[in-house]
């Protein structure tokens, strides 16, 4: 594929024209509204569609169009420029089903700044239409994988893609390097590759066998079909994460991870959609297995996440018409089973009928976590399970309200929100905005 780059300038001109606007939203973080003038007027600009794998250094900026799968492989890397909006060509029946892999032989270096995030989004805001709005699965979803340590055979497809060995992940590379992605946005991705929670969806930013050589920072995940962020072994290490609006998990460890997640944002709005599974909820902040089958390996999902915040709904109770969501309608602020076990450092959970909950034969809340640094708040149970005993009563809470525990506005739903004083990622920033309408 030749080298595309494309009018840079037109792209650094958009943000340019913005800034003055951006503080004027400080109050909307994450509000979802129709078409902002971010969106028109990147809707403006030239397209380019790319339907074939990258296999030569190549750079993206403007507007990109993914066609399909596009693999990017045999020691190519790819460029994303700040202020790159990549967009999914619709099918017949209007799914955008792009998908950007970023093989073990590939590199991606999509480095945005706070002012000019790279954005893989709906094509739907790129339309021209004020009008118009997104919806989950409007975007395939990102994919990383390596050759760093997993629990399954290095011939494992990783999940959402068909069979073929460009997908495999894992390996014995602990410092495999997929690259960096720094202040991207992913909206609106994910998708079920067989059918309504499957087991094989693909999610809006997956890492798979993906090594501790890669830099995972300020990455915001909004509305997504599926999880929004989900690791699949490896040991890549993660910073300032917000996930937004999750139809299914927020975070989802897997197949041997050991990587460590440090200030993470999970944050519900009840507008959203929420997958289902057996007609119970199946919405969690973290979900957490060591593998499918819960066997014992030598290899274990052990992830250590250190300044969390996982913020469910406000109460237990109805909301006012038309949102038909409670706090019934979530699952578990922490999930972890299937012997997974978790190290977690100063976490505040809060919003969920239950906020940790332990289950099944070799599964724990591992003892090396910092205990009285963790405050948890259930509608029905606190804490559930193996090692959760050393967490502090004081420390936990069961009520049909929930407890902010110190945040200034907690609940996105109730209006006037503020993270403050867990913004450890600049959470409510100008890289995290949706809205990013010029004011009169």
């Amino acid at each position: 594929m030749k080298k595309l780059v494309l009018i840079a300038a037109a792209a650094l001109s958009l943000t340019a024209c913005q800034n003055d606007s951006l503080a004027d939203s400080s109050n909307n973080s994450f509000d979802m509204k129709s078409t902002s003038a971010e969106y028109i007027t990147a809707s403006a600009l030239p397209v380019t569609t790319v339907n074939s794998n990258i296999t030569t250094n190549t750079t993206w900026s403007g507007v990109i169009e993914l066609d399909g799968n596009i693999a990017v492989k045999d020691g190519a890397t790819l460029t994303i420029m700040p202020g790159t909006f990549i967009k999914a060509k619709p099918n017949s029946i209007g799914e955008g089903r792009g998908v950007l892999i970023i093989t073990k032989t590939g590199k991606i270096n999509a480095v945005g700044t706070e002012s000019q995030p790279i954005i893989f989004t709906s094509y739907k805001l790129l339309d021209g239409n004020e009008d118009t709005t997104a919806k989950a699965g409007d975007f395939g979803g990102v994919i990383l994988l390596g050759d760093a340590p997993t629990n399954v055979p290095t011939t494992t497809t990783v999940e959402g893609l068909p069979s073929n060995s460009d997908f495999y992940f894992g390996g014995d590379n602990s410092g495999h390097n997929a690259g960096i992605m720094k202040y991207v946005r992913i909206e609106f991705a994910g998708y079920d590759f067989v059918g309504a929670n499957s087991g094989n969806e693909v999610n809006a930013l997956t890492l798979a066998g993906v090594g501790s050589g890669t830099t995972i920072d300020h990455i915001q995940v909004s509305y997504g079909q599926d999880d929004s962020f989900e690791f699949f072994g490896g040991t890549v290490n993660a910073t300032n994460l917000v996930s937004f609006a999750a139809e299914d998990d927020n975070f989802d460890f897997d197949n041997g991870y050991t990587g460590t997640i440090t200030c993470a944002l999970a944050l519900a709005d009840y507008n959203s959609e929420h997958t289902v599974s057996g007609l119970l909820s199946d919405t969690n902040g973290i979900e957490l297995d060591n593998n499918a089958g819960g066997t014992s390996t030598a290899l274990i999902t052990h992830p250590v996440v250190n300044n969390l915040t996982i913020v469910g709904v406000k109460t237990d109770v109805l909301y006012a018409s038309p949102s038909p969501y409670t706090g019934s309608k979530y699952e578990n602020g922490i999930h972890i089973r299937r012997s997974g076990r978790l190290t977690l450092n100063d976490a505040v959970i809060t919003g969920y009928p239950t906020g940790i909950r332990v289950e099944g034969a070799g599964s724990e809340l591992s003892s090396a976590s910092t205990y009285s640094s963790i405050k948890v708040h259930g509608f029905t149970n606190s804490v559930l399970g193996t090692g959760t005993s050393g967490i502090p009563s004081a420390n936990l809470v069961v009520s049909a309200t929930a407890d902010a525990f110190g945040i200034s506005q907690a609940f996105f739903n109730v209006g006037g929100w503020n993270i403050s004083p867990r913004n450890c990622g600049d959470f409510a920033g100008v890289w995290t905005k949706y809205d990013f309408s010029l004011v009169d």
